[in-house]
């Protein structure tokens, strides 16, 4: 289960993990103007972990989901044709 909320400055996700045993904790995506934000409460430290991604990291991130193993540049990757 996932939930979308459009916030001042920011879209922010949240990832519920609904599976089986073990669960995870809640993962927070904050979409911001000029950054995308993770973060994760880590019981074990007790403390929540956060991570910064660029514009351009995000980019990547969603090109490598589809991608099988190699090294790649968004440069090389074929442009999607525009109507």
């Amino acid at each position: 289960m996932f939930t979308i909320e459009h916030e001042f400055d920011a879209t922010v996700i949240t990832l519920v993990d609904e599976g089986q045993t073990p669960l995870a904790e809640d993962v927070t995506i904050c979409a911001f103007e000029d950054c995308v934000t993770v973060e994760q409460f880590d019981p074990r430290a007790e403390t929540t972990v956060k991570i910064t991604l660029s514009p351009t990291q995000i980019r990547e991130l969603a090109a490598a989901l589809d991608l099988p193993e190699g090294i790649y540049s968004l440069a090389t990757l074929p442009q999607p044709s525009r109507p």
